[in-house]
């Protein structure tokens, strides 16, 4: 089979035709090694020092282990280094162990598991929620459980993949980001159509860094009769008065069916969860199969249930991160790099071609920038672009130092808006 590997994706090795998996991955590791050869393979790339506003890499041909400004990582506060994050995670590990052992259901659910439910059900002001040792799964598993073939998901086609493959097992209906014209007509087309029908949003979109309307996509999801679940993993921590996210901006914490979320991000560390009524909630954690068959969260996961507490306790931490926000988005419109319509922590600069993107991610990287280069599939191929996450603990001179990475680069390949 031949590909054009200079136009070529990562969806394009998905699954070739006629060739079964060793030839598929044997096509793709040509690809991988096309793009490795370019430079323009910077994935997977090993960090040697922990997750923070700078890491230490040593990447062959970049001059040796040396350290890069981060903007890879999405600890929004920097809470995955606080001392008293970390010492919680001590604190479970001293006293239950490195591991669970067990299912939920079957042995692994402890006194540490359930403060961590109780902690971020009142979090979003609420009584009940499960947790799981992932945020994909959270997403992936309660919809597998939730949306069967008499059902109907409508989904914001920016959804991230894992509510895309939580409803693999339901029938699907796609609206354009944040349309809320062609929201209303499927939801009206389909009113009478389906058992249970669902609108599945993201507070704070994972690639541009913008918002959902809430309120007005919450308003037209109840008039016809549907529920509404908000997965708003970057909006915690980062968005509302006191970093409840974007159902606070609209104070909707009860009127959303179904919250869901990650421990990744904002939490600082892993697993995810969903909250919803008793009922709901109960269901999930007896049928959800993702979650009654894993084993449970280590006893590290101590270290979420404090971080939770942090944001109430410390909350210049999020001030810290609005000031980085707002001084690094001026000084990248400033430059007349597009950088859409983000509102959020998440920025990107959009370039438009997969092969420029990649060029520059190599630049920033020589310059001692690590950040991600976003190309198709992941999103529209002439929407490419370089994506960002700040955190409260980014210095002033290690954003000046990005600043200017971009002012040379812009310079040298003709990034400004036209």
């Amino acid at each position: 089979m031949n590909v054009d590997f200079e136009n070529a994706s990562f969806k394009d090795f998905e699954n070739p035709e006629g060739m079964d998996i060793y030839q598929r991955s044997d096509l793709f590791n040509e690809y991988l090694d096309f793009l490795q050869d370019r430079g323009h393979l910077n994935y997977r790339l090993e960090s040697l020092t922990g997750c923070g506003p700078v890491v230490e890499m040593d990447i062959p041909g970049y001059g040796g282990r040396r350290p890069y400004v981060s903007l890879v990582s999405n600890d929004y506060l920097g809470f995955s280094q606080h001392p008293l994050v970390k010492k919680a995670a001590v604190y479970g590990i001293n006293n239950f162990g490195t591991g669970a052992g067990a299912s939920p259901a079957i042995g692994g659910h402890y006194s540490f598991h359930q403060e961590l439910e109780n902690a971020i059900a009142s979090f979003f002001k609420r009584d009940s929620a499960i947790i799981y040792t992932t945020g994909y799964t959270a997403n992936s598993a309660s919809l597998l459980s939730m949306l069967q073939v008499q059902d109907l998901a409508i989904l914001d086609i920016g959804v991230h993949t894992s509510v895309r493959e939580g409803c693999s097992a339901t029938n699907t209906k796609i609206f354009l980001h944040n349309n809320l014209n062609m929201l209303e007509r499927i939801l009206r087309e389909n009113k009478d159509k389906y058992r249970t029908k669902m609108v599945v949003i993201d507070g704070v979109y994972s690639q541009d860094g913008d918002l959902a309307p809430l309120d007005q996509i919450l308003q037209l999801t109840k008039h016809y009769g549907a529920y509404l679940m908000l997965d708003d993993a970057h909006g915690t921590g980062v968005i509302g008065e006191t970093g409840r996210g974007v159902i606070e901006t609209h104070d909707l914490f009860e009127q959303v069916d179904i919250i869901s979320g990650t421990f990744s991000k904002t939490f600082a560390h892993v697993g995810g969860y969903v909250i919803a009524s008793a009922e709901l909630v109960r269901f999930l954690k007896f049928q959800s199969r993702q979650h009654l068959f894993s084993a449970t969260s280590t006893p590290a996961c101590m270290a979420i249930t404090k971080a939770i507490q942090l944001i109430d306790q410390e909350p210049e931490w999020m001030d810290l991160l609005w000031e980085n926000i707002n001084y690094f988005t001026t000084g990248l419109r400033s430059l007349g790099l597009d950088i859409g319509t983000t509102a959020s922590a998440i920025i990107p600069v959009k370039i438009g071609n997969s092969a420029v993107t990649g060029e520059v991610s190599k630049m920033l990287l020589k310059a001692g920038v690590y950040a991600n280069p976003i190309i198709y599939p992941a999103v529209p191929k002439k929407h490419s672009r370089i994506r960002m996450s700040l955190m409260a603990t980014h210095t002033r001179p290690q954003l000046d130092a990005v600043l200017n990475a971009f002012e040379h680069i812009s310079n040298k390949l003709g990034l400004t808006k036209t």
